[in-house]
């Protein structure tokens, strides 16, 4: 614990752990971006707590100094926890707030996507730096001034750092990062190249690194799913030529009407929704003895992030439009590379969507997300050879497929589960008339 000489502590004002959802018991601090006797100001980022869901940067709740850290980094803690103390008006000038409560109240806490902890603040990296360039720029000793920026509104981002430091010969250069599949992935595709050999006597170490919360809690979650549900999955194809001429009629109507533009993943929601319509079973799961139905669509899409893989919420699904879809996933992408998912928007779901295809998957058995019952896998589309009214032509093809817990659902559901989602997107009219 650190504590220099402060006021009396009826002085002080308590830095508190945000409430935290019933879904979550508790969290861990990852980093306190000031020490005890530095200033701060009220509103900016102070510690960040790390859930299993996101990771939570708790703002300072008044000017003045850092005058006790309680819980160090590492340490367990619980919503509304006090894990420090600020001496108010001491040594930190007021500066207007960017996010402020009412008066008296700390602002509430700014989620982000959990693994995302930022760096202890180090060599005066300003705090407007995301974690990862705060890190880089603190362990090169580095004026962010100096790094030519590409970011969105001059922001600095990390591979404008690796490749100043590239350039200086320090790192090697960051790779370029593919473009996001259309069906609607967050991030691109790692780098598949493989490691550089190492130089004859070169010293082979050995590293080793705590699991984040997140990592530790997938990792928990994916052995609980295969321990404790019946998986089975089935797979199909669908020939994707009908949807995909579609978007490129209207592509360009559709992004001028709506302001987003028309993927595939849209598509795709709107007919796992008809098909959990017709075969509710998989939008069900199980409860002891009991099987618990839904009468609402809130679907799942699984964003990969270079921190591990969320799965932001569709609510009401049944109740979009395609733009509307699109828009909210393109936000769920955008808030998840930034680490700004709330915590509300990672719990639930019915049923869920992965897409490996955005990272050249051609085929996978996807593991179901307890406690659902159902999970459909996309992959790439690959033009294949196939038979159309008795003649071969070449189409762009595209594996589905569906995990399910084999407890509850028959395969004979499953299996037309998938067909009506290939029929739906093999004729997308049938989309909108309903049949």
């Amino acid at each position: 614990m650190n504590r220099p000489e402060s006021p009396a502590s009826a002085e002080l004002v308590d830095v508190r752990v945000p409430a935290l959802p019933e879904s979550v018991s508790e969290g861990t601090v990852v980093a306190w971006r000031k020490a005890p006797g530095e200033p701060v100001r009220r509103d900016e980022p102070l510690v960040d707590v790390e859930t299993d869901k996101v990771v939570l940067e708790v703002p300072a709740p008044a000017d003045g100094v850092l005058a006790e850290v309680l819980k160090e980094a590492g340490a367990a803690v619980a919503g509304e926890e006090v894990i420090g103390r600020i001496a108010p008006g001491a040594g930190a000038q007021a500066q207007p707030p960017a996010a402020a409560g009412g008066p008296g109240q700390p602002p509430a806490a700014v989620p982000r996507e959990a693994g995302t902890a930022a760096a202890p603040d180090a060599g005066g990296a300003p705090a407007h730096l995301s974690p990862a360039v705060r890190r880089l720029v603190a362990e090169h000793g580095l004026d962010p001034a100096a790094i030519p920026a590409t970011g969105r509104g001059g922001r600095l981002t990390k591979a404008d750092v690796l490749r100043y430091l590239a350039a200086r010969g320090e790192v090697a250069p960051a790779p370029t990062a593919g473009e996001t599949a259309e069906a609607g992935g967050a991030a691109a595709a790692p780098s598949c190249a493989p490691e550089p050999a190492p130089a004859p006597g070169a010293a082979r170490t050995v590293r080793r690194e705590p699991m984040s919360r997140l990592r530790a809690r997938i990792a928990e979650r994916m052995v609980e799913s295969q321990r404790t549900t019946a998986t089975l999955t089935t797979f199909n194809e669908i020939d994707m030529h009908a949807v995909m001429a579609l978007r490129r009629r209207h592509r360009e109507a559709f992004e001028q009407r709506h302001g987003v533009k028309l993927g595939l993943m849209s598509f795709f929601v709107k007919a796992c929704v008809a098909a959990l319509q017709r075969f509710p079973v998989l939008n069900a799961f199980v409860d002891g003895t009991d099987i618990v139905y839904h009468d609402y669509y809130d679907i799942g899409i699984a964003v990969a992030t270079p921190r591990g893989l969320v799965v932001p919420v569709l609510r009401d699904a049944d109740r979009l439009g395609l733009a509307e879809i699109e828009r909210r996933i393109a936000d769920f992408a955008q808030r998840a590379r930034e680490g700004r998912l709330a915590l509300e928007e990672l719990t639930g779901g019915t049923f869920t969507i992965t897409n490996g295809g955005v990272f050249g998957s051609m085929l996978s058995t996807p593991i179901l997300n307890p406690p659902q019952s159902g999970i459909l896998g996309m992959h790439r589309i690959q033009d294949r050879p196939v038979v159309v009214d008795g003649e071969i032509v070449v189409r762009p093809i595209m594996y589905v497929a569906l995990s399910y817990d084999h407890r509850i659902i028959d395969g004979a559901e499953a299996v037309r589960f998938l067909v009506t989602v290939k029929e739906l997107i093999e004729e997308p009219e049938r989309l909108l008339l309903e049949v």
